[in-house]
């Protein structure tokens, strides 16, 4: 099948037999609601470095790499500033918490034996340990320490799947940023919105789920569930 700049393939059908299925998820605005960290990150930028932009020309460019970020705002300095922005963002992760549902859809999902990875814009010294708290076992996470290009290029998708052996055609993912819809499109992966995070699909509109627990019955019948897990 043919697809668009930035049209995803249909969501694959829920797993039967011995077929690999994976569901790839980003971390900011789809796993962990750290936008309280990142106002206190971009506000000591802001302090430190004089910076006059407003956070939310920081935020319409959230799930890019922040150097990348960096140079589409025109910020010079950007080591310097990524530094204290990391630095800021470490010393407030403690503000970051989970949205609801998402232990449970995590936990739902691996128990009907899909394979879970995490791809994210954010460094790997950070994402880490936010990922750690949600006790979830992923299989693999992509963060821009790793190889190839950053989002919206396919390759931290593509590489993820390697990773877990898992064919595009069979794979999800969710991510709430037009730049989430755009890797996914290039990669050849379903894409399903998550309308519980920061920002906006494009056109053609993609699937949106509302709640990771709407998520979960989309991509898992009932069937499927496990018997007496709480989802």
């Amino acid at each position: 099948m043919t697809v668009s700049a930035h049209e995803s393939p249909p969501a694959p059908a829920a797993p039967s037999g011995h077929t690999s299925r994976a569901l790839l998820l980003d971390l900011d605005g789809v796993l962990l609601d750290t936008r309280p960290v990142m106002r206190k990150a971009w506000r000591k930028v802001q302090e430190t470095h004089g910076v006059a932009l407003p956070f939310h020309d920081y935020e319409r460019h959230l799930g890019r790499e922040f150097g990348d970020i960096m140079r589409r705002l025109g910020v010079t300095d950007a080591e310097a500033v990524r530094r204290t922005y990391e630095s800021e963002s470490m010393a407030t992760a403690h503000l970051a918490q989970e949205f609801t549902g998402i232990v449970e859809m995590l936990h739902a999902f691996v128990a009907a034996d899909w394979r879970l990875g995490v791809v994210t814009s954010k460094h790997v010294d950070r994402a880490a340990p936010l990922l750690a708290r949600l006790g979830c076992p992923f299989a693999t996470i992509r963060t821009p320490a790793g190889a190839g290009r950053t989002k919206p290029a396919p390759d931290p998708l593509l590489l993820a799947l390697v990773d877990l052996g898992v064919d595009p055609a069979a794979a999800v993912y969710v991510g709430d940023m037009a730049v989430d819809q755009e890797s996914a499109a290039r990669a050849g992966v379903a894409y399903i919105h998550a309308g519980w995070g920061y920002g906006k699909p494009t056109a053609p509109a993609p699937e949106t789920a509302a709640s990771p627990m709407e998520l979960l019955h989309h991509l898992l019948p009932a069937k499927q569930l496990v018997e007496g897990r709480r989802v």
